[in-house]
């Protein structure tokens, strides 16, 4: 055992004796010199960045609703399946909406037939006026001769009142006649419409396209280019009301990040600026640049802001949405709501070309 303790500290004093002095202490300052040179340097660097993992893909969503509502007699989609802007996605009953314009076509054909009839009274009254004008020529030269007659005495005075009553009796018919002739004519008008067209004709007209584009409405079709979702709302059979969203689509074409970043970190974000994206599900990163910055905080929009007026206040950090333009294309297709993590780039040389 003595033997062993001895071997031991011979072997220590033999390695210590091969290093120099002077580089004992440089080697013990070595490792902390190191770790404060890569602390600047990590320093240094994160001055040129902004980043966030506070980031999802985005694209347009356009929730899907019935314009008209009814049974649902038809589905032509699934779950996920890709569509064509202007494929049909479902279809509704439309016998209620045959009949409504079949109703229409009988309003439209009543009212033309009540237009011939107002054009018939027309020419009746027009008659009737004409017919007045002579009678009221007649019993005015009658009453004259009455009146020059009575004034010689050759005349009754019962005669020469006979004479006026005509007269009075031949101006009221024509007044009666040119007031229905007046009547039908403003009923034939067109009330000041667009058109030349009768009042009654230009709203049955209304109503027989309304019914028309009520037909129409029944097959819902898809308004842009896109994959569907939450079909599981739609079946056959089901009743759907007027405007109650049904399914959803994902348009192609228009993917973006949006980088909720926190409010201290927006100093020196302008739009512009270059960012590397990476998609967590696939780890690949995408080059793009910063579109624009948000108007507001996220919790500015919120359904129920944040009411900071009273004795409970804590200042939270806010974040502010930054849009992310994606300028590379990606090898995989980009699904809406992917978490991602978004790195711009700061500096001002590096951003010159694209300012």
């Amino acid at each position: 055992m003595a033997d062993l303790g001895f071997e031991v500290n011979d072997d220590t004093a033999l390695s210590r004796s091969r290093l120099p002095r002077w580089l004992r202490p440089l080697l013990m300052l070595s490792v902390p010199l190191l770790l404060i040179a890569g602390g600047v340097w990590l320093y240094i660097a994160g001055q040129a960045y902004e980043a966030t993992d506070n980031a999802y893909v985005r694209q347009d969503k356009v929730s899907i609703a019935p314009e008209v509502g009814g049974r649902v007699i038809e589905v032509a989609v699934r779950e996920n399946v890709r569509v064509r802007e202007g494929q049909l996605l479902f279809r509704i009953d439309p016998d209620p909406y045959r009949i409504a314009l079949r109703q229409a076509d009988a309003a439209l054909a009543k009212a033309r037939v009540e237009v011939d009839g107002l054009g018939a009274e027309v020419s009746v009254a027009d008659v009737d006026i004409a017919a007045a004008r002579d009678e009221i020529a007649f019993a005015k030269a009658e009453f004259d001769r009455q009146s020059e007659l009575l004034d010689r005495g050759f005349t009754t005075r019962a005669r020469y009142q006979a004479a006026q009553l005509a007269l009075a009796k031949t101006r009221e018919q024509m007044n009666t006649a040119t007031s229905e002739a007046r009547k039908a004519r403003v009923a034939l008008g067109s009330g000041g419409a667009v058109s030349d067209r009768p009042a009654t004709v230009e709203a049955a007209l209304a109503a027989r396209e309304e019914a028309v584009l009520n037909l129409s409405r029944t097959e819902v079709r898809a308004p842009a280019s896109g994959v569907i979702s939450q079909t599981e709302r739609l079946q056959v059979g089901a009743m759907l009301p007027a405007g109650l969203p049904t399914l959803s689509l994902v348009a192609d074409g228009h993917s973006w990040i949006e980088a909720n970043f926190k409010e201290t970190q927006l100093r020196k974000v302008l739009p512009g600026q270059k960012t590397t994206v990476t998609i967590d599900a696939y780890g690949k990163a995408l080059s793009g640049h910063v579109e624009s910055i948000g108007a507001g905080t996220g919790s500015e929009f919120a359904l129920l802001p944040a009411q900071n007026a009273n004795g409970n206040w804590v200042k939270v950090t806010q974040r502010v949405p930054v849009r992310i333009a994606i300028d590379s294309k990606s090898d995989r297709p980009l699904i809406a709501g992917l978490s991602a993590e978004v790195k711009i780039d700061v500096r001002a040389d590096a951003n010159a070309d694209a300012r």
